[in-house]
């Protein structure tokens, strides 16, 4: 063979190799439930750092906020899988007519919190204080507050995502993401005191990956090479969040250093992720018998109907038992 015709075959058949390169890096959209902030942090660095890419996925994370309902985005088709803030809240809206599967949980703790002012040293001295929540608390963990606690619900007024007035009512409680409203109330000038419902019995899982049933069924692959790059993402952001916070930032300019740094410290410190069944079997790791428990809270409560919605229906362990992506 002539070089030049060798040459030319080369050029073609490396040419043919990136097209197929190309072509293996399958689209895959994952949407969060807030504004960009280190609390998606493994997700985006598995963008960053290229490890969707190398398992064969194309991926944008696109972000929620307060006025977006990722459901019904999921439900149209918007997004392949969203982040459920905890998986009680993908049951509920597995009753509710989403025909959704939760296949991991990254956050072994959920960092809901009640914040108080330093003079509160427990739930229990919350009794005689004025409680400010979101409409969702009521179908949530408030009920568990409620019967845990004794506190009451005259006690609440709504919460807007706004630490004001809670900086100027000493007699105020609100609550709060452990990695974030606690960290603008400090800034604030405010002593307070952070409760974190994980620590005292709450068994929430959170920040899961929960996707509809058909794409489960018929995108399996992909969901597969998704959980386990986002396990790897969280294990390599919480060695060197760097990567990840470039993105962060990009997508949310509001967010500062400063925030990233305290939010990341907060999840290693509290062990969000790396904590409970995390620690000896994987990141996303969940727990048939404490997902139990989690059933049983919303039937006792009558946030579902059994008849609706079973466990099995509810959760697929088949995409996160083998991964093992160990902290």
């Amino acid at each position: 063979m002539k070089p030049s015709i060798a040459r030319t075959l080369l050029a073609a058949s490396f040419g043919l190799a990136l097209a197929a390169g190309a072509q293996a890096q399958e689209k895959f959209i994952y949407m969060t439930n807030w504004y960009a902030q280190a609390e998606h942090g493994g997700f985006y660095q598995a963008v960053a750092t290229g490890i969707y890419k190398k398992y064969g996925l194309d991926v944008t994370v696109k972000m929620g906020g307060p006025q977006v309902n990722i459901n019904q985005l999921m439900a149209a088709g918007q997004a392949d899988c969203i982040m459920g803030s905890s998986d009680l809240s993908m049951m509920v809206a597995r009753n509710n007519g989403l025909p959704v599967v939760t296949v991991a949980s990254v956050f072994q703790k959920d960092p809901q919190v009640l914040i108080a002012h330093d003079d509160v040293k427990g739930f229990e001295d919350m009794k005689s204080k004025t409680i400010l929540i979101s409409s969702a608390a009521n179908a949530g963990y408030w009920l568990w507050l409620k019967s845990k606690y004794g506190l009451l619900d005259s006690q609440t007024r709504p919460y807007t995502f706004n630490i004001q007035p809670f900086v100027a009512d000493k007699n105020a409680v609100q609550q709060g993401y452990l990695t974030s409203e606690p960290f603008a109330i400090q800034k604030a000038g405010v002593k307070a005191n952070a409760f974190l419902f994980a620590d005292h019995g709450w068994p929430s899982y959170a920040t899961t990956i929960s996707c509809m049933d058909e794409t489960v069924k018929s995108r399996s692959k992909a969901v597969a090479a998704f959980v386990r790059g986002t396990m790897e993402g969280w294990k390599s952001y919480l060695a060197d969040p760097a990567p990840a916070n470039a993105l962060i930032k990009k997508d949310n300019p509001n967010m500062t250093d400063e925030q990233l740094a305290y939010s990341v410290s907060k999840l290693k410190e509290m062990a969000i992720i790396t904590s409970g069944d995390a620690g000896k079997l994987g990141i996303g790791m969940m727990n048939e018998t404490r997902i139990k428990q989690n059933y049983a809270f919303l039937v006792d409560n009558k946030l579902i109907d059994p008849a609706k919605v079973s466990m099995a229906q509810a959760y697929n362990f088949d995409f996160i038992k083998d991964v093992k992506v160990m902290p």
